[in-house]
């Protein structure tokens, strides 16, 4: 089975990710990033947000995701009132597919997927270290709110970047 299209980009599509591909999304994970979650963590964020688990795949093959999931809480942008925000869980894209534009596709995918379920705001944490997701993040309107001291078992330290949604 294969899910609907939501934008072609070269020999790449964007699709909302199916339960027998949270496997390959799982191995992404593993392979490109320090922070690994339980299986069961995909897919409960993908019953739960089924339009905010975007798959990058280059034929059948997933090669990036992004996983978010809807919360709700204190704003991060209009101080301490209560709003709807989208939380970026997880991005990641296989090496051989990198500075291909694939993360600002899949990022502007989720954030559309953010503002059909009314968030009014989006937020994702960020290794410091990080410079070319930092610039990413940047470069699509995303702000450092605040510096996470030793938010990673590492110990390394995240920034906390937040969009105001349209």
């Amino acid at each position: 089975m294969q899910s609907t299209v939501l934008k072609s980009f070269g020999e790449y599509e964007l699709r909302r990710c199916l339960p027998h591909q949270v496997s390959q999304v799982i191995d992404i994970n593993m392979r490109t990033l320090p922070e690994h979650y339980s299986d069961e963590f995909y897919y409960d964020l993908l019953e739960n947000f089924p339009e905010g688990f975007i798959i990058a795949v280059k034929g059948e093959r997933v090669v990036g995701y992004v996983i978010n999931r809807t919360e709700f809480g204190f704003s991060n942008v209009k101080g301490f009132s209560l709003t709807k925000k989208g939380h970026v869980v997880s991005v990641a894209i296989l090496e051989e597919h990198r500075r291909k534009g694939l993360g600002r596709l899949l990022m502007e995918e989720a954030l559309k997927a953010m503002v059909e379920k009314g968030c009014k705001e989006a937020f994702l944490e960020v290794r410091a270290t990080n410079t070319a997701a930092v610039s990413l993040y940047e470069a699509m309107d995303f702000k450092t709110m605040d510096t996470l001291r030793h938010y990673y078992r590492d110990g390394e330290d995240a920034r906390l970047m937040v969009k105001e949604l349209d």
